[in-house]
């Protein structure tokens, strides 16, 4: 009876314990504008810093990815301090992507980022040929 037991419990739980890859990269939140020029588009990135974001373009989808990282904590392991043991934990920090669909062709269009108080901001001008 045990031996049935364990394989339930096998058959049960290992398959999709195998094909676990860790914890699925979070969604910022996004609003898109359309401005008299083109496009703005805003990501909510609170504590993100510039270098751990990554922007692509790929025909009409704007992809961002990146990574989430905890500066205290960092700081911490950094300076040798033992690291502080939490009490309540509700932001995350992992990597993160995001994909919107826009309606001009971003290859040819100019696009220019800046990350400002939490928020990245991405301004696509199209071109002529980039419009749909």
């Amino acid at each position: 009876m045990s031996r049935d037991l364990i394989r339930l419990m096998h058959a049960l739980f290992l398959p999709g314990a195998e094909a676990y890859e860790g914890p699925a990269p979070w969604r910022p939140h996004a609003d898109v504008y359309r401005t008299s020029n083109g496009w703005l588009v805003k990501f909510e990135l609170a504590g993100v810093k510039a270098e751990d974001i990554e922007l692509d373009v790929l025909g009409y989808t704007l992809t961002i990815r990146g990574h989430r990282r905890d500066a205290v904590l960092d700081a911490a392991t950094r300076s040798g301090e033992p690291p502080p043991v939490h009490h309540l934990l509700e932001i995350g920090y992992s990597r993160f992507e995001r994909q919107l669909e826009l309606p001009c062709d971003l290859k040819t269009a100019n696009i220019t980022t800046e990350l400002r108080d939490g928020l990245l901001l991405v301004r696509i001008v199209p071109t002529k040929e980039a419009r749909r």
